[in-house]
């Protein structure tokens, strides 16, 4: 039982034939000479549009596309990704020159009963971004029900996500339902001992996740530049790595924070050190506090990974969120790569719960190999984060149950 309305919900016990449904996407896809370089995110919402269409319904698809400045433009207009959402959906679906008034009415009254149509930009208006109550209204006025998919600019409150569901009947579709079920059993109510993996260069874009982890986590994990801060705050000669010595105080009172609320806080204790970071250079593994003045710590040591595979071993949860050293360059993958192998193992053997996102953490975990291995792998970036944070997300607000 969720707090939130599906697809289920919506009409008659779920019925939405002969329904226009209008459903937000995140079709914010990269590119590369004019084609979608990485098609996740549409093929991750083809199930949703692709059972709506099955049940009768007009599916018409909204979404936003780059950072357009002064309205309509070539580049940033959604015909870009048309031919791949048709691949991803099996049908050839049509598009509206705007995705509100008469050319948006046009193109829907075109489509018949099981048919799937993309509307322009969301973006290419100003009032968008604005959450404009009239201009909401407007796209509110092209259906008969409102299905949001996009989780990952659920943290916007933007007239196409939060606004419109302010005007019809609104529900979570099945990319967004999936994340929100994982994300609740994960941070909301989950199954103890819980553990956070956290990594990434700077803890300063990561206090407020850091602050609401250790009042709800059992073990919080660092890794990465992040670490050295920590450690530098407990008096540890960081020597050349990368470190946010002004952010001493700040990783003080976190770990404080944590100490209160019983969570434990597990640092690295040796790294892989070089002198230079490019790829291959001569490294060593020393013990985190014998890095040296002109060391550059880039990975955890193979002592940290034993020590983490033998804490992690009593967790039923894992939420992990950032890689734990510079992985984009070998050998420094290495850390990341083996704990990451070290969850994929435990959750294959169904003893875990494990759930990551956000940011580079897809990037790392596709290449450790073990983006089919963790129980959910969240592709939305800022709203994963401020999920992590404690925020409410607009976006799922906007469908809880009244």
């Amino acid at each position: 039982m969720t707090d939130f309305n599906t697809i289920d919900d919506l009409g008659v016990n779920g019925d939405v034939s002969g329904k226009t449904v209008l459903v937000r996407a995140d079709l914010n896809v990269p590119m590369q000479d004019g084609k979608v370089s990485d098609t996740t995110r549409i093929d991750r919402l083809a199930p949703t549009l692709t059972e709506l269409a099955k049940k009768g319904a007009k599916v018409v698809v909204l979404s936003h596309f780059g950072r357009p400045k002064n309205g309509p433009d070539a580049k940033n207009s959604l015909r870009n990704v048309l031919d791949a959402l048709s691949a991803a959906v099996g049908q050839t679906v049509a598009f509206g020159e705007d995705c509100v008034g008469d050319k948006a009415k046009a193109a829907i009254a075109g489509v018949q009963p099981g048919g799937i149509v993309l509307l322009e930009n969301t973006r290419f208006h100003a009032e968008e971004e604005k959450n404009d109550p009239a201009f909401a209204k407007q796209i509110a006025e092209l259906g008969d029900l409102y299905v949001n998919d996009a989780f990952s600019a659920a943290h916007r409150a933007h007239a196409s996500t939060e606004g419109v569901a302010q005007y019809l009947p609104a529900a979570a579709g099945r990319l967004m339902q999936a994340e929100l079920e994982a994300l609740t059993k994960a941070l909301e109510k989950p199954e103890r001992p819980v553990a956070a993996v956290v990594g990434g260069a700077k803890i300063s874009t990561k206090l407020d996740l850091l602050g609401n982890l250790v009042r709800k986590v059992d073990m919080l994990a660092l890794g990465g530049g992040m670490a050295n801060t920590f450690l530098y705050a407990q008096g540890v000669d960081v020597g050349a790595s990368l470190c946010e010595k002004d952010m001493a105080d700040q990783a003080r009172a976190i770990m404080e924070t944590a100490k209160a609320a019983n969570c434990e806080l597990l640092l690295p204790v040796d790294f892989i050190v070089a002198k230079e970071f490019k790829a291959g250079a001569a490294n060593r593994a020393v013990a985190a506090n014998a890095i040296g003045a002109d060391g550059m710590a880039l990975d955890v040591g193979p002592k940290t990974v034993e020590f983490l595979d033998l804490k992690l071993q009593g967790a039923k949860t894992i939420v992990w969120n950032g890689p734990l050293g510079a992985f984009e360059i070998q050998p420094f993958d290495a850390g990341t790569n083996a704990v990451a192998g070290l969850v994929a193992e435990r959750t294959a053997e169904g003893g875990l719960l494990s759930v990551a996102g956000g940011g580079d953490t897809v990037a790392a975990l596709a290449h450790a190999g073990v983006e089919e291995k963790f129980t959910y792998i969240s592709a939305a970036g800022g709203a994963f984060l401020e999920w992590l944070e404690g925020k409410d997300l607009p976006g799922v607000a906007a469908l809880k149950k009244k």
